[in-house]
């Protein structure tokens, strides 16, 4: 640790279990059948949403690997407004600024009537846990303070 600063080899030094745990999770939702370019998304969207450095550099990588467009990305924060999204990325990213900031208030009912629109039941709960496992990655790397790159 430098500069008061826990990097990510460290926390996974420190909680190994903690880390596979998240992993498991994660490969859980890869292999759900959700479109990795709609997952890596909301990966984006909350790691903006959420102020964390480390995630989103990661996240956006890893996006445009998987083949989300470069216009889409530019054009995440302003999603609403940009013509390139589909419906079901729309109420994807609706549901998870409504998950990521239900802090500040509930969940409406129309958002959650949104999203059982695009996204059966089982992929909403994949969906849901997506969203879930990033917001916990995001107070991790945020909170710790793990430096992007």
């Amino acid at each position: 640790m430098s500069d008061g600063k826990l990097d990510f080899q460290q926390f996974e030094a420190a909680a190994p279990a903690v880390v596979a745990a998240l992993r498991s999770l994660s490969r859980v939702i890869a292999e759900s059948g959700l479109e990795t370019t709609l997952t890596e998304l909301l990966k984006v969207r909350a790691s903006q949403l959420n102020g964390c450095a480390f995630c989103l550099g990661m996240h956006l990588d890893i996006a445009r690997r998987a083949g989300v467009s470069q216009q889409a990305l530019d054009l995440i924060a302003t999603w609403r407004e940009a013509p390139v999204f589909t419906p079901r990325e729309r109420a994807a990213l609706e549901w998870t600024e409504a998950l990521t900031l239900m802090a500040r208030q509930p969940v409406p009912d129309e958002i959650y009537r949104r999203a059982c629109a695009q996204f059966p039941a089982q992929e909403l709960a994949f969906l849901t846990s997506a969203i879930a496992l990033i917001n916990a990655w995001n107070r991790i790397a945020g909170g710790l303070r793990f430096e992007p790159g």
